[in-house]
């Protein structure tokens, strides 16, 4: 009895196109192994096609190849019975892509077999064995991806240029075994023009006007395949994207992380420093409509803007995201903006953080005033003229006076737990009417503890030593619950309470509890003296012991307070 005819199909694939242009290449050399094999099960029925499928320089790690779609097209067909491949890396690198082939053959009864490597997929056995060997592959080439990326990481902390096509202004090294790059005069001259634009004009539209009737354009550049990118005008993003690139000042950016890099420089840091803080105030200025407020004259959306760093040195700078329609402001560490995280980067609310700053400054120019110590000399028929003009400036800055922390304030530094602020003199005089010179050194520099307290989503910024201040929220849940502990007490019963208040009966049950919190406990709240990260949310979560005592070490007070 003769047996079935099984048409088979030989499938060839080469990840790049090095040698294709030979009369007998690596995609020769597979189907001829391939047609060898099929020739050697002539015995049970196997038939070669005349078709050839070549994908030649295409990547194993996609199925969007020609050739491999026409092998598809074929199989749905009917018009093959049997794919054979040289290695199994040939037909995909991917495992989950190999189960989607699988499948698709099952489905037009089409198996799969491996010249070298001895098995089919016309058995369960072929199967696994394809599976684990698919497994490996995929594992190999994951873990080959990871040591790439730590070897670019490696050698960009060593300041190396890690290849691809080289930013305008500089060319790859002559010699192809140093990872570096020279400085192309020409294009360099284009770089120094467009720094020299934005820090006259510090406007990106009107640096992209001004460059492209200069006639200044984006770098040409030329791959070995006769391909030919850029040389067009510059746009507002390249302008941008070129301006916060650090590597015009030596250095090489890897992520988030900057580093000292290899090659010279193109423009020197006092240009660098100052187009990067007009940049930063930019980012600050509204956009679109102005706001009532605003027309107004209210205080400006970003008073701090380049004026706080971190405690790593990076800029704070101003931005906003929008919640239920309410545009939140923020100071965020700049590397944050840029991607990734890093525990030690800052998130800052703007308007708390903007008066608490306003306050701390507030507060330490009175506290100087009340001891004659802001002028240099001490003179007190003039101290007491100074201490009043100092209590006014207080009063304005802590009510946001629009430009005046603005103009008061230098420079700062928020660390882990300290705050350092320095003022301006010129400013300080002119606000108190006093010389420059006749302002006392120490009082330009403030220092202050700091710190970022979590209260439920929210974040509170308590700087300095901190003055009462009552939780609206919590004195208003501690008023109810001694009425509704008072009606309970009188026989009303829980459900008519809620009734008549609208709430759920375990509502009411769980914020009566507050009624039960110790004497000192509940006059630290009315007077603002709770633990900052006291809440209401904190209280009713778990039920309110009895025992004084414990109340104060849960709810973090001093035993016995």
């Amino acid at each position: 009895m003769n047996k079935p005819r099984i048409r088979c199909a030989i499938y060839t694939r080469k990840s790049s196109d090095e040698g294709l242009d030979q009369d007998f290449n690596s995609l020769d050399a597979q189907a001829e192994a391939c047609a060898a094999y099929i020739a050697s099960q002539r015995h049970e029925g196997w038939v070669a096609g005349k078709t050839r499928y070549d994908d030649g320089g295409i990547s194993g790690g996609t199925l969007d190849r020609p050739a491999l779609q026409r092998l598809l097209a074929d199989i749905d067909a009917g018009h093959v019975q049997m794919v054979v491949v040289y290695k199994i890396d040939r037909l995909t690198r991917s495992l989950a892509d190999f189960a989607k082939l699988v499948e698709r053959f099952d489905a037009a009864g089409c198996s799969f077999v491996s010249v070298t490597q001895a098995f089919n997929t016309a058995s369960s056995m072929g199967r696994l064995t394809l599976n684990v060997l698919l497994s490996f592959a995929q594992f190999e080439r994951e873990v080959t991806a990871e040591r790439i990326r730590d070897k670019i990481a490696a050698s960009k902390k060593k300041g190396l240029w890690m290849g691809g096509v080289p930013p305008l202004g500089y060319d790859p090294h002559p010699d192809p075994k140093t990872r570096g790059l020279v400085i192309n005069a020409v294009e360099a001259e284009t770089v120094r023009t467009i720094f020299a634009l934005y820090d006259d004009l510090g406007c990106l539209n009107a640096v992209m006007r001004r460059a492209n009737d200069l006639g200044l354009r984006s770098k040409l550049h030329r791959f070995r395949s006769g391909r030919v990118q850029g040389g067009n005008p510059l746009s507002r993003g390249q302008i941008y994207a070129l301006l916060r690139n650090p590597i015009y000042i030596g250095r090489i950016r890897h992520k988030t992380r900057v580093w000292d890099g290899q090659h010279e420089p193109i423009v020197c840091d006092a240009v660098w420093d100052r187009v990067q803080e007009k940049l930063q105030a930019a980012s600050a200025r509204p956009r679109g409509r102005k706001t009532a407020a605003r027309q107004l004259g209210a205080m400006p959306d970003a008073p701090l803007t380049g004026k706080l760093r971190d405690g790593t040195g990076d800029r704070l700078t101003p931005t906003h995201t929008r919640r239920h329609g309410r545009q939140i402001r923020y100071y965020v560490s700049n590397r944050l903006i840029s991607g990734g995280t890093d525990p030690a980067g800052w998130r800052l609310p703007a308007a708390a953080l903007e008066q608490a700053v306003a306050d701390t400054v507030a507060s330490h120019l009175v506290s100087l005033a009340s001891d004659h110590r802001i002028c240099a000399e001490t003179d007190l028929q003039r101290g007491n003229a100074v201490r009043d003009r100092v209590r006014h400036l207080a009063d304005r800055l802590t009510s946001g006076t629009p430009g005046l922390l603005d103009a008061l304030l230098a420079e700062g530094c928020i660390g882990k737990n300290r705050i350092v602020l320095r003022l301006q003199a010129q400013a300080l005089a002119e606000a108190l009417d006093l010389h420059p010179n006749a302002i006392n050194p120490s009082a330009l520099s403030i220092e202050a503890p700091f710190a970022l307290r979590r209260r439920g989503v929210e974040g509170k910024i308590v700087v300095g030593e901190r003055a009462p201040q009552p939780d609206r929220t919590l004195l208003r849940a501690l008023s109810q619950a001694h009425a509704w502990v008072a009606d309970l007490r009188n026989g009303r019963p829980l459900c008519e309470i809620a009734t008549a208040t609208g709430h759920a009966e375990s509502y009411i049950r769980t914020r009566s509890q507050l009624a039960f919190l110790s004497p000192a406990i509940q006059s630290a709240i009315l007077d603002g003296r709770q633990p900052t990260n006291l809440t209401l949310e904190r209280i009713i979560r778990k039920p309110v012991p009895l025992d004084w005592d414990a109340q104060a070490r849960l709810y973090g007070f001093a035993s016995g307070q």
